[in-house]
């Protein structure tokens, strides 16, 4: 395996690293929250203009035919701007089950059309990364959805719900429309991201053809895992970033207070734990082509590490930047916000260190 980047994957990073500072500065992102619909612009143009959801889609689908380490470098970008939009439900789950799942028509009849950015769609999993609570029984044509997911990462806007289902006592997939159901937004610390409960009440579905529903489930989540991985680097490298612009220009007692060494020790330590997230994170991504294999493990390791990383540096990015660090008004409480989220989606360190 390549121990960093390809002249090409660093290319991207920049690409997106700049489009990400023009289009989705933290005002775009503090207007997101407030359910600006402006801030719908920043993914329409990402994933139309630069390609971003056709990243792990094969060329014979319009894909770009790009492998998950480049998926994963956008994911650390979109992280480290805390950009709006469905990056993760759509050009990194929705694909996953898709292609995991063989089924070759509905393959041609969605991913194109993702490729494009004509269409967002979500998988329908829980908070905790299990399938919901929803059961699945045949119909006059097709079949019929009831229950509850909830937690679930999802995009408002989304038309298409890719949904696992319990049906005749084993796990089968679904594709659902998105007027066939209800979200409910969920209020959450995190208010950068979106998640929804999602109720089926009769609900007209069509099956998704596959010969192993529990490995869709397996490299569906594991994915999930790693690209949340990736984006807690991008969370922790920028607060490193501002932590040290920081304490280079805080003045205290005649100078810097990051020429003290005790605020020397907390940025060593924060830049420790950085790089070793950084490493767990994107080994895991290369499995996901390289090995696949050990990517349920790898993305388990990079899900433990990375959350506690990203929760470590953010929590001594407020506290290295002081009164101010407190403020509403600073960015540091919203990186914390989306560490903590993150640290609980899909399961929690502990939970991943048992896996």
């Amino acid at each position: 395996m390549r121990f960093s980047l390809s002249p090409e994957q660093e290319e991207l990073r920049s690409i997106l690293r700049r489009f990400l500072e023009r289009q989705s500065p933290m005002g775009q992102v503090r207007a997101a929250m407030t359910g600006d619909p402006a801030a719908d612009d920043i993914w329409a143009r990402a994933a139309g203009e630069l390609g971003v959801a056709a990243l792990a889609i094969p060329e014979q689908y319009d894909g770009a035919g790009a492998g998950f380490v480049e998926l994963a470098v956008a994911a650390e970008e979109w992280g480290r701007a805390l950009a709006p939009g469905p990056l993760l439900p759509t050009a990194v789950a929705a694909p996953a089950v898709l292609l995991a799942s063989g089924d070759d028509e509905a393959c041609a009849r969605i991913l194109p059309s993702l490729a494009a950015a004509e269409l967002t769609a979500a998988v329908a999993l829980d908070g905790t990364g299990q399938p919901p609570a929803v059961t699945a029984v045949p119909g006059t044509s097709g079949w019929i959805l009831t229950g509850q997911a909830s937690l679930v990462l999802d995009d408002p806007a989304a038309k298409v719900m890719l949904v696992p289902a319990t049906a005749d006592g084993g796990l089968r997939w679904f594709e659902v429309a998105a007027e066939s159901f209800t979200r409910v937004a969920v209020p959450t610390m995190d208010q950068t991201r979106y998640l929804a409960d999602l109720h089926f009440a009769d609900t007209p579905a069509e099956a998704i053809e596959t010969a192993d529903p529990q490995g869709v489930l397996t490299r569906t989540v594991s994915v999930l895992v790693t690209a949340l991985a990736v984006e807690q680097v991008g969370i922790a490298a920028r607060c490193m970033e501002l932590t040290l612009d920081y304490v280079r220009t805080r003045q205290q007692f005649g100078r810097p207070i990051g020429a003290f060494q005790a605020v020397q020790h907390r940025c060593a330590e924060m830049l420790l734990r950085l790089e070793s997230a950084r490493s767990a994170a994107y080994y895991a991504a290369w499995t996901a082509d390289g090995a696949p294999a050990e990517l349920p493990r790898a993305a388990s390791v990079a899900k433990s590490y990375c959350s506690e990383a990203a929760a470590f540096v953010t929590a001594q990015t407020i506290q290295l930047h002081g009164g101010i660090g407190f403020t509403w008004e600073h960015d540091a409480h919203l990186y914390l916000k989306r560490a903590k989220a993150d640290e609980a989606l899909f399961g929690a360190p502990a939970a991943h260190r048992e896996l």
